[in-house]
């Protein structure tokens, strides 16, 4: 899923719908000016009718729960949707309110983040919530200017808050959103602030006003979730069902646009040790704490890694593939019992414990309270040491 991030939109006159537009409308975008070739008023009644039709059930919609609002927007963040769902239900089963979250350990929150990768989130979601008990009487404001004040809150989270669960006539951009309006707009792709901000006023023109009673209806929230949907659905990045889109008249470009060079993802090799011992009837699993300073994934459990030349000529009881952000990291777990007469793991050990590190044993029941790497987690499960609960996916009332 595109990354999140956007620049405040400000709130505009929009035009009242009882009395819309019927004809193009002229956006202006700094010092230039184009015209629209078609009614906002036009897209939007397109646009809801298939949303309304099409939209996918997922746990976090039908719900006007801030709360609830903003740790999906959260979770959402760089994570495919079939990745949250399952996290998302069992988060909230966790930390129902803004008070469960504020009051709960660390630990315990990264420990149900794992395998949503980026916990920096997880952090500022946590520490977010300690703000809003704090300043704000354990309620989320809102205005998007006070939303953004919430740590880990930026531009696009706080307008998703403000128009989904409050009804704010406020624009998303997300890359989805993005992509929609470039190829509606005939527009080739720009890496810059200055064509950022146009497309952003763009999708405010588009917005309908705000939402009287958002808990009867609420447009404006309605109206960025189905561009947001449109975008995942249908107007993909590559060979985008332009034959399904309800917006394929308006649309000046019809299939897909310009686009700059993207950035080559990296490949890394890396190795992990998989210890286990019996204590009575019970299994433990050896794991490290990676150091508070790490630049990635601080204060986070994980198998012990090797390094590369300790494992020469060694065969590796798991193989897997493992991808953060724009490096794919080829992971190799070895463990006692590789082969017969091969080398001993014990020697494995040894290394490991001879350098300096954050590690204790943990009983493989109690892995799921622990805030494990999302390699680690899936290395995990894939050796059948750890399972997860099965949570059933229903939205939310």
């Amino acid at each position: 899923m595109s990354k999140r991030k956007n620049a405040e939109a400000s709130q505009p006159g929009a035009q009242a719908e009882q009395n819309p537009p019927s004809s193009p409308a002229l956006v202006t975008v700094g010092p230039h000016a184009f015209s629209l070739h078609f009614s906002p008023l036009r897209l939007r009644r397109r646009l809801r009718a298939w949303y309304t039709q099409h939209a996918r059930a997922l746990p976090w919609r039908g719900t006007r729960d801030p709360y609830a609002i903003w740790l999906s927007e959260i979770m959402l963040q760089q994570t495919r949707v079939t990745t949250v769902m399952d996290r998302y239900v069992e988060f909230l089963l966790r930390f129902p309110t803004i008070h469960d979250l504020a009051v709960a350990e660390e630990e315990a929150v990264l420990a149900l983040w794992s395998g949503l990768g980026y916990y920096r989130r997880a952090r500022m979601l946590h520490r977010g919530a300690q703000f809003v008990e704090r300043e704000f009487g354990g309620k989320l404001p809102t205005t998007v200017a006070r939303l953004r004040m919430l740590p880990g809150v930026g531009d696009y989270t706080a307008a998703a808050i403000a128009s989904i669960a409050f009804g704010q006539s406020v624009a998303v951009l997300d890359g989805n959103v993005e992509r929609v309006l470039l190829r509606i707009l005939g527009q080739a792709e720009q890496k810059s602030t200055s064509a950022r901000g146009r497309l952003l006023r763009a999708a405010q023109q588009l917005m309908p006003p705000s939402s009287r009673n958002p808990a009867r209806e609420n447009q404006p929230g309605d109206h960025n979730q189905a561009m947001m949907e449109l975008g995942a659905l249908l107007c993909l990045p590559r060979a985008p069902l332009c034959s399904q889109c309800p917006l394929w008249e308006m649309c000046k470009t019809r299939g897909e646009h310009p686009t700059g060079p993207r950035t080559a993802m990296q490949s890394r090799t890396a190795a992990h040790l998989l210890a286990l011992r019996k204590r009575g009837v019970v299994t433990e699993v050896l794991l490290e704490r990676r150091p508070m300073d790490a630049g990635l994934l601080p204060g986070m459990a994980e198998l012990p890694p090797l390094p590369l030349d300790a494992v020469q000529g060694r065969e590796p009881i798991l193989r897997l593939r493992h991808a953060i952000t724009n490096t794919n990291y080829y992971v190799q777990v070895f463990s006692e019992g590789i082969k017969p007469g091969g080398p001993s793991a014990a020697s494995l050990l040894k290394r490991v414990l001879a350098t300096p590190a954050e590690r204790s044993w943990v009983a493989t029941s109690h892995l799921i309270q622990q805030p494990l790497t999302g390699v680690t987690r899936k290395t995990l499960q894939r050796l059948n040491l750890m399972s997860v609960p099965k949570v059933a996916i229903q939205p939310l009332p």
